[in-house]
C-alpha cells in the first residue's frame, strides 16, 4: 500500500495548534482545524444578532485562531495563501468531517482525562488506517491511547513539534509498543522530506528527549547562578553563543518559551522522578513569585527581562533573583572569557573556558556543563536509541551548536572523564569502557562519512539519502579548486557544487574568480553547477568593507573593475553551457540576490529572504540585479497578459527603492525573484541534493544555453513617471533629498536612459548604464556614511 498524507485534521486551535495546522498548510496540505462549540454568546455575537447556533458562532474559536496567524510574529506562515486551506469547525458538527482525513493531531490541553476523551471522539469517526498523533509535550503516549481500539493504536504515535513550527527544526516521533512500525518509519520520511523536520525516535518518557535535557540544563544552570551569587545578565553573558548556544542564553531562551510553560515542563519530570533527580527539576521559589506575579517573558511584557523607553531609546534591565526588582544589566568578563575570545579553534576555545585555575566564568561552566554530560550519558538508554539522536535533538530543537556527546568530544573524552574522577563524580559503566578500551571519542569521521559508538562499538551515522555534508568533502578528490574564498567540490553523479566560504559568505574578487573557474571547469567537465552553500546564511552581499575603503581613498577605477568583473561573472552564470542552478536560503542580500537572478533556475530553501537591498546604503544593485528582476517579472506574468512595460518597470522600481526582501521563498514568488521555473525545498538539509536533482533533469531534458536577448524599455516616459512618485514621497516626508537622487538613478537604469518608450537595448546597454550609476553614487558622500553606518550599526542611515 502506498500512503500519502494529502488532508489533514488538527484538534485544538490554540497558538501550537493553529500554527502546527499553519506549517501544514505552508507544505500544501489541505488541513481541518476543530474546537470546542462555545456556550455564551459575546457582546459582538449579540449586537451581530448571532445565535448559540451559528456557524460563525460555533466554530468561533477555530476562526479566531486561524484569523490570529495573520497578525503573529514571527509569522506561521509563508504566504497569506496558506490561509486558503485551512479550513475551520468544531467539535460537535464536524467531527464527521475526521473520517476523510488522513492524519489526525490532536493538539488539546496537557490533561492525560481530557486527551483520553478527545481520543475516544477520533476512533468512532476516523477511517480505519488513518494515522493519529499527540502533541503532547511529555504525557505518556502509552496513557493516552491505552483504552482506543487496536486499529487506532497500531497507527497512533506522538509528534512532538517545538514551537514555533514553521521555524524550529526538531519534530520528536515517539512510538508506542503498540504502533506499527511501518507506520513510524512512514512518519520519519513524511517529517523529512515533507514537512522539511529533522526527526528523531524517542521513548515514551517523561518529556521525551529535548525538554528532558534542555529543562535540566536550564535548571542546573539557575541552581548554580543561586549558589554562586551571579545575576541573570551575568549568565547570559556566558551562556550563549560562547559556548555554542543561541543568542538569547538562559533567561532570554525562557522570556521568549514563557515562563508559566517551562515550568509546566519542568513540573512534569518532577512528578514522574524520584531522587537527586526530582531535587534538580524543583523550580526555584524566586520563579514561582514570578509565576505569580505573572512575569512570564514576552507574552506578558515582562520577566527575566523588562524593557524601558528612556529618552527617547529603550533600555533593557535584568530581574535581581533575590529582591525582585529590575536593574542595570551586567556581563561576566573574566579571563577565561577573554582568552576563549581569542581562539578560533572550537576544541581551545572551550577548553579555554573550562580549564582556566580560579576563574569565576570557567568554574561556573564547568559547573553546569559537567552534571549536563552525566545526565545525559546516565539518561541517554532511557529516553533514545542511540546518541546522535541525544544531539540532533538539541541542536534541532534547542538550537545548541554541537549535543552533549559532541560537545564532550569537542573538550576531550579523556580529559572530561579524568577530571569527573578527580573531583569522585560516578562516571557511566559504559564510557569507563570505552576510555579503558583506548577509545578517544564519541564520534569520528572517516572517508566522507561519521561514525558515532552505539555502547558496544562504532556505527555509521545513517541519514537520508536526500542530505549532502559538504563539510565532509575535504579530501583531494572531492575539491576541485579552492581559494581563500569558494571552493568548487564534487558532489557525484557529475555535478559540482561552488561553495562560498568568506566571512558572512559576502562577495570579493576571490569568490568572483571562483565563480568564472567554476563556470569553464563544469563546462569541460560537469553535467552541470550548483551554487549553494551550509553556511548561516546563503549571501549577505558583496563585500561592503572593501568598497567603502576603495571610494573613500577614491580608487574608483578599482572599483570600476570589480563592478565590472562581477557584472561579466553574473553573464558567465546565465549563459552557461551547463545548467547551473542557485541554492538560496536566509538571508540571500544584494549580490547574493544578484548571484541568483540569472541562474538558468534557482532551488530555494523554503526560508529565503531574498532583496536587492542596496538602496538602504545609497547605492542600487550593480551586478546585474535590476536588469535580471526586470526580466524575472516580465517571465512571471501568466500567458496570455498583454505585457504592460511601464507597469513592470513601476513594480521593480517600488521593489528595490523599497528594498523589499521576502520572508519566505512563497513571497519571493510574489516579489518576483522567483518565476514558474524556479522550485522550492521545504526541508533545507535537502537543499542541495534537490538543486543537484534539478541540474540532472534539465541535462536529460537537453539543456540549452541561454541566447542573447533584446530587452523592451519604458525610455524617457517611464523614467518620469518613475521620478515623480519618488519627487511625491520627498514632499510628503518619507524620502530625503539623498533617496530621491538614489531613486533617480535607479529610475534611470530600469527605464533605459533617455529613449523611446519600447525600445529594445542588448543587456550590455543596461548593465553600463547601471555600472555609472553605481559609480556615481558611491563617491557621494552621503551614501559613504550610509555604508560606514550599515557597517557599524547594522542598521540603515536615513540621511
Amino acid at each position: 500500500m502506498t500512503r500519502s498524507i494529502r488532508r489533514a485534521a488538527v484538534i485544538g486551535s490554540g497558538v501550537m495548534g493553529s500554527s502546527i495546522a499553519a506549517h501544514l498548510a505552508n507544505v500544501g496540505i489541505s488541513t481541518l482545524i476543530l474546537d470546542l462549540a462555545p456556550q455564551q454568546l459575546t457582546k459582538e455575537e449579540l449586537s451581530a444578532g448571532l445565535t448559540l447556533e451559528s456557524p460563525k458562532v460555533r466554530n468561533r474559536l477555530a476562526l479566531k485562531s486561524k484569523q490570529a496567524l495573520k497578525q503573529q510574529k514571527p509569522s506561521p506562515i509563508t504566504s497569506h495563501k496558506s490561509l486558503d486551506l485551512i479550513e475551520v469547525g468544531n467539535l460537535e458538527d464536524d467531527v464527521p468531517l475526521l473520517s476523510d482525513v488522513d492524519w489526525i493531531i490532536e493538539v488539546v490541553v496537557e490533561n492525560l482525562d481530557v486527551k483520553k476523551k478527545v481520543l475516544a471522539t477520533i476512533d468512532k469517526h476516523r477511517s480505519p488506517g488513518c494515522i493519529v498523533s499527540s502533541n503532547t509535550s511529555g504525557i505518556s503516549l502509552t496513557k493516552i491511547v491505552a483504552d482506543c481500539s487496536n486499529d487506532l493504536k497500531t497507527h497512533f504515535l506522538g509528534t512532538h513539534f517545538f514551537n514555533p513550527p514553521r521555524y524550529l527544526k526538531l519534530l520528536e516521533l515517539i512510538p508506542t509498543d503498540w504502533t506499527n512500525k511501518q507506520i513510524l518509519f512512514f512518519m520519519k520520511t513524511f517529517g523529512e522530506d515533507v514537512l522539511g523536520k529533522g526527526v528523531v525516535i524517542a521513548k515514551d518518557t517523561p518529556n521525551f528527549i529535548a525538554n528532558r535535557i534542555g529543562t535540566y540544563g536550564l535548571l542546573v544552570t539557575v541552581q548554580e547562578m543561586l549558589n554562586r551569587g551571579l545575576s541573570v545578565s551575568e549568565v547570559d553573558s556566558i551562556t550563549g553563543p560562547l559556548i555554542g548556544r543561541p543568542k538569547s542564553a538562559t533567561f532570554r531562551t525562557l522570556d521568549v518559551v514563557g515562563l508559566d510553560t517551562f515550568i509546566h515542563v519542568a513540573n512534569n519530570v518532577y512528578h514522574q522522578v524520584e531522587g537527586a533527580e526530582k531535587d534538580i527539576f524543583a523550580v526555584p521559589d524566586f520563579m514561582k513569585a514570578m509565576l505569580k506575579n505573572n512575569w512570564l517573558g514576552a507574552k506578558t511584557g515582562q520577566g527575566f527581562y523588562l524593557k524601558k523607553k528612556q529618552d527617547g531609546r529603550s533600555i533593557i534591565y535584568e530581574l535581581d533573583h533575590v529582591t525582585l526588582k529590575y536593574q542595570d544589566k551586567k556581563k561576566l568578563k573574566t579571563k577565561a572569557t577573554e582568552l576563549a575570545k581569542q581562539e578560533s579553534n572550537i576544541s581551545q576555545k572551550m577548553k579555554a573556558l573550562l580549564f582556566t585555575d580560579g576563574d569565576k566564568a570557567s568554574e561556573f561552566l564547568w559547573s553546569i556543563l559537567k552534571p549536563v554530560f552525566l545526565y545525559t550519558a546516565k539518561l541517554v538508554d532511557e529516553i533514545a536509541d542511540d546518541i546522535v539522536s541525544v544531539d540532533q535533538a538539541m541542536k534541532w530543537g534547542f538550537g545548541w551548536k554541537q549535543g552533549p556527546f559532541e560537545l564532550w568530544d569537542v573538550i576531550g573524552l579523556k580529559e572530561v572523564v579524568a577530571r569527573m574522577k578527580e573531583e569522585n563524580e560516578k562516571v557511566p559503566d559504559w564510557i569507563e569502557q570505552m576510555v579503558q578500551q583506548g577509545k578517544e571519542s564519541f564520534y569520528f569521521e572517516e572517508n566522507g562519512e561519521v561514525y558515532y559508538y552505539d555502547f558496544v562499538q562504532y556505527q555509521k551515522v545513517e541519514c537520508n539519502d536526500k542530505v549532502i555534508h559538504l563539510h565532509l568533502k575535504q579530501e583531494a578528490r572531492s575539491v576541485i579548486l579552492k581559494n581563500s574564498g569558494a571552493r568548487l567540490v564534487d558532489i557525484g553523479d557529475g555535478v559540482a557544487c561552488l561553495e562560498f566560504q568568506s566571512k558572512s559568505n559576502a562577495i570579493g574578487m576571490d569568490i568572483i574568480q571562483m565563480i568564472n573557474k567554476s563556470i569553464e571547469e563544469v563546462d569541460r567537465n560537469y553535467h552541470g553547477l550548483v551554487i549553494g552553500n551550509q553556511g548561516k546564511n546563503f549571501c549577505v552581499g558583496a563585500n561592503l568593507a572593501m568598497m567603502l575603503m576603495a571610494a573613500q581613498d577614491g580608487d574608483f577605477f578599482e572599483i570600476e573593475l570589480v563592478v565590472r568583473q562581477f557584472q561579466q561573472a553574473m553573464m558567465n552564470i546565465k549563459y552557461s553551457n551547463k545548467p547551473v542552478v542557485v541554492a538560496p536560503f536566509g538571508m540571500t542580500l544584494g549580490g547574493g540576490a544578484e548571484v541568483s537572478l540569472p541562474a538558468s533556475a534557482i532551488q530555494a530553501s523554503q526560508e529565503t529572504y531574498i532583496g536587492l537591498v542596496e538602496f538602504g546604503v545609497g547605492l542600487i544593485p550593480g551586478g546585474g540585479g535590476n536588469k535580471e528582476l526586470y526580466l524575472k517579472h516580465i517571465r512571471n506574468l501568466p500567458t496570455g497578459v498583454e505585457l504592460d512595460l511601464e507597469k513592470v518597470t513601476n513594480k521593480v522600481f517600488e521593489t528595490i527603492a523599497l528594498a523589499k526582501v521576502s520572508t519566505s521563498a512563497e513571497e519571493a514568488k510574489e516579489l518576483g525573484y522567483l518565476d514558474h521555473l524556479d522550485r522550492i525545498s521545504v526541508n533545507p538539509d535537502h537543499l542541495l541534493h534537490d538543486a543537484k536533482q534539478r541540474v540532472l533533469n534539465m541535462t536529460e531534458e537537453g539543456f540549452l544555453p541561454k541566447r542573447q536577448e533584446k530587452i523592451p524599455v519604458v525610455g524617457e516616459s517611464g523614467y518620469a513617471t518613475m521620478l515623480l512618485g519618488a519627487k511625491s514621497l520627498v514632499q510628503g516626508g518619507y524620502a530625503t533629498d539623498h533617496d530621491l537622487k538614489i531613486a533617480s538613478k535607479l529610475a534611470f537604469v530600469l527605464a533605459g536612459g533617455r529613449l523611446q518608450a519600447g525600445t529594445l537595448v542588448d543587456e550590455q546597454y543596461l548593465l553600463d548604464i547601471e555600472r555609472e550609476a553605481f559609480l556615481s553614487l558611491i563617491g557621494e558622500p552621503k551614501t559613504q556614511q550610509r555604508m560606514q553606518h550599515m557597517l557599524v550599526k547594522g542598521k540603515p542611515l536615513r540621511n
